[in-house]
């Protein structure tokens, strides 16, 4: 049976333990994300890619917790809704919700992280061209708008994926995916 680790061992010639001491420390910041169904599918994306926290902003749902103010019926609404496709991996990721992103933002870069947007800008850096820091804070935005321009203003930096199709973009858990990939495993 494989597992996390021998997986990691085949890929990696040092071993995993050289890959998990090298991991970067990666936060994600989810805002404004309609679908609870991308909300667990960012949960269990950021448990298998090392994120150390989502940072849960705006009218994103988010699963219970333990000061919960919400209506009983929605809150246990939207929990299954999440659940049904994070499958256990709300358990596994620290998080939070805040309702201003703004506030989270400067808290983060006041701790060493840099704020990073994914998003298609005039500015943004390609992703096989990023060297990402040590300190990640990924920002995510809207399914269809993307991420708001007075948030872009707070960023550090933007990244994108190069596409060669016509649609020019992708579902926002398909995307995050990628970035976080190459932030863990860029050389």
């Amino acid at each position: 049976m494989l597992t996390r680790g021998s997986v990691l061992g085949h890929i990696f010639s040092d071993g995993p333990s050289a890959i998990l001491h090298a991991m970067k420390d990666i936060v994600l910041l989810v805002h404004d994300i309609r679908s609870t169904h991308n909300v667990g599918s960012l949960f269990r994306t950021a448990e298998c890619l090392g994120v150390s926290h989502l940072y849960i902003t705006g009218y994103t749902p988010y699963p219970v917790h333990s000061t919960d103010e919400r209506l009983p019926h929605i809150r246990n609404k939207l929990q299954s809704q999440i659940n049904k496709t994070a499958l256990g991996a709300i358990e596994l990721v620290a998080w939070s919700h805040h309702d201003d992103i703004t506030t989270v933002i400067k808290d983060l870069q006041n701790s060493g992280y840099t704020v990073v947007g994914l998003e298609q800008t005039s500015t943004s850096t390609a992703l096989p061209e990023w060297d990402p820091p040590t300190k990640v804070a990924l920002l995510l935005g809207r399914e269809v708008e993307g991420i708001e321009t007075s948030l872009m203003a707070l960023c550090d930096a933007t990244i994108e994926i190069p596409q060669f199709g016509k649609k020019e973009s992708l579902n926002v858990v398909q995307a995050t995916a990628i970035a976080l990939y190459c932030a863990q495993f860029a050389k």
